[in-house]
């Protein structure tokens, strides 16, 4: 029905710069939150790094703010994560996250959450 498929992760030095991208595409009626989530190593759970509203609102965790940058293009279905000044806490395997309302039939339409397969981030010296 909807896939996400994420880009852009890679392995950076300390204090680098790296910008992610994720693209949904499929059976889109339209999408609302899109986000950002973290999964450290050696653990299960993905914590949000950011998030961005159909209409520009963003939220962002404490350890983030000031040096990533949420966005999107509403006409592309894309959701960008500018991620500057990058620490070796932040290293993690990203995935995009997106609430779709997916046409399922003639007139119908559902709500669902989509998770992309993640995109790798080292930042290592």
């Amino acid at each position: 029905q909807v896939q996400l498929e994420e880009s852009g992760g890679g392995l950076v030095q300390p204090g680098e710069s790296l910008r992610l991208a994720c693209v949904a595409s499929g059976s889109i009626s339209s999408v609302y939150d899109m986000g950002w989530f973290r999964q450290r190593p050696g653990t299960d759970a993905r914590e949000l790094v950011a998030v961005i509203t159909d209409t520009g609102g963003t939220e962002y965790v404490e350890s983030v703010k000031g040096r990533f940058t949420i966005s999107r293009d509403n006409a592309k279905n894309k959701v960008y994560l500018q991620m500057n000044g990058l620490k070796p806490e932040d290293s993690g395997v990203f995935y995009c996250r997106a609430d779709v309302n997916v046409i399922t039939g003639y007139n119908e339409r559902r709500v669902s959450r989509f998770w992309g397969q993640g995109t790798q981030v080292t930042v290592s010296s």
